[in-house]
């Protein structure tokens, strides 16, 4: 029985599982124009290259664990500058400023402003702060290799610098031993004891060029924290979030590809093997079921080491071994629908085998395959996450069974870093539930024993 468009939307509109599952998916979609819209290209080739994630923090918890506990975690904080510039006396003075609200029960780990001047000469940068309470205190001066040209420079202030505490130290007056405490420790607290100062604090880096020529490019500050974000970061310090975000699409490419490859493939073996019949249904049906009888895990593991494990022979890997089941079944309704009075007109008005399968056994068999493509979505992703987790998958793209890997390779479940678990886990899970309810309802449709 053949189904409109619209007979099809009333079915799944009776099925509250269905319609769960559309929403699930309609997320998903949401979540993958999100990745694309909004996280560079860039960052996605930068996954694996360490030297693109030295400004975050290592293994950071979600920053929205402040909401549940009672102490505030220092959050890491990568701060943007508001630029100043003006001339006194002949020499040009370039100023940026860094302005952050200090709120946490605890001093941050440490704090690095990170650089690229362009300039000629030999300019003098001075790091300075200005906290909640007043004081004041320059933590740093430094001179840029001397250029008769234009050059460019890249540097970094490190508040581990032992010059730094000097400076604090002779500035600042403190009530208590500062011997064996971090400049960021000191910088941060209250002068009467080693507590956290709380408010606005104001820091400045400040340039002096005679030949006032010279600019701050990709000018930032990183006030060190134990949280980040809205996902975290891992041992690697990438941002747990792009991962996430940038699987998505991912899985959906692998899930939907090998799924209608795989479907189509077999649909089209089994259907014209039913319908020849004879030699022919018995040559190919002997060779499905040698397919069908090979173990496609170890297959897949031992093609993925010998051949490559690029995403795309993966996913033709997949198609290989995820079209014989539908290839039986479709086989299985084409030996029942070639018997209708209707297709043995067809073969007496002269009409050719491949016109009749196409004309009028395949469409019989769209809702089969409809649902048979919902239900095979969730084998491919998971196939291809433990691949990946086994640590065949292609490393160069960030799916949620490589960042499974990664979290199992630094033993993450051993040391407690659930954010790096428990989100690809629960994402692949979440895309595979919402294709099995759509099946399901699908499945209602081809079947109407299933239905109520």
């Amino acid at each position: 029985m053949s189904y409109s468009a619209k007979e099809i939307w009333k079915e799944f509109a009776r099925s509250k599982i269905a319609l769960v599952g559309i929403g699930i998916i309609i997320v998903l979609l949401c979540m993958s124009f999100v990745a694309f819209v909004t996280i560079p290209a860039e960052t996605f080739k930068e996954w694996n290259d360490p030297a693109s994630w030295l400004v975050y923090p290592k293994s950071a918890l979600p920053a929205w664990v402040n909401y549940f506990v009672p102490h505030k975690i220092p959050e890491h904080l990568i701060l943007k500058p508001q630029e100043y510039r003006q001339e006194s006396g002949g020499i040009s003075v370039v100023t940026d400023v860094f302005v952050t609200d200090y709120k946490y029960d605890s001093f941050p780990s440490d704090f690095i402003y990170q650089y690229s001047a362009k300039y000629s000469g030999s300019p003098l940068i001075q790091l300075s702060v200005t906290r909640p309470d007043g004081a004041s205190s320059v933590l740093m001066s430094s001179s840029l290799p001397y250029s008769t040209g234009d050059t460019t420079f890249q540097g970094m202030m490190f508040s581990t610098d032992n010059s730094m505490k000097k400076n604090v130290q002779n500035k600042l007056q403190f009530f208590f031993p500062v011997d064996s405490i971090p400049s960021q420790d000191l910088v941060f607290s209250n002068l009467d004891q080693n507590t956290v100062l709380k408010g606005l604090y104001v820091f400045k880096v400040t340039s002096y060029d005679v030949n006032g020529n010279m600019t701050f490019d990709q000018s930032k500050f990183v006030l060190g924290g134990k949280v980040y974000g809205l996902m975290g970061t891992d041992e690697l310090r990438r941002d747990l979030a792009v991962g996430i975000l940038w699987g998505t699409p991912l899985a959906l490419f692998i899930g939907i590809t090998v799924s209608i490859g795989s479907v189509v493939l077999g649909l089209l073996y089994g259907v014209f093997a039913g319908f020849k019949g004879k030699t022919t249904d018995e040559v190919m049906m002997r060779f499905n079921d040698i397919i069908y009888a090979m173990p496609a895990l170890p297959l897949l593991i031992i093609l993925a080491v010998t051949i490559g494990n690029s995403i795309f022979l993966i996913v033709g890997f997949l198609v290989v071994f995820g079209w014989v089941g539908i290839a039986k079944v479709s086989r299985s309704m084409s030996m029942q629908i070639k018997t209708l009075q209707y297709i043995e007109a067809s073969k007496l008005m002269g009409q050719k085998d491949f016109k009749i399968i196409f004309k009028h056994i395949l469409p019989q068999l769209l809702p089969y395959a409809f649902a048979s493509i919902a239900i095979s979505v969730p084998a491919a992703i998971t196939t291809e996450a433990g691949l990946s987790f086994l640590g065949l998958g292609d490393p160069t793209f960030p799916t949620w069974g490589q960042i499974l890997h990664d979290a199992s390779v630094y033993g993450a479940a051993d040391r407690g870093l659930w954010w790096w678990i428990l989100p690809p886990g629960i994402m692949i899970a979440l895309t595979g539930l919402a294709f099995v309810f759509i099946g399901h309802a699908m499945d209602s449709i081809v079947n109407p024993k299933l239905r109520r």
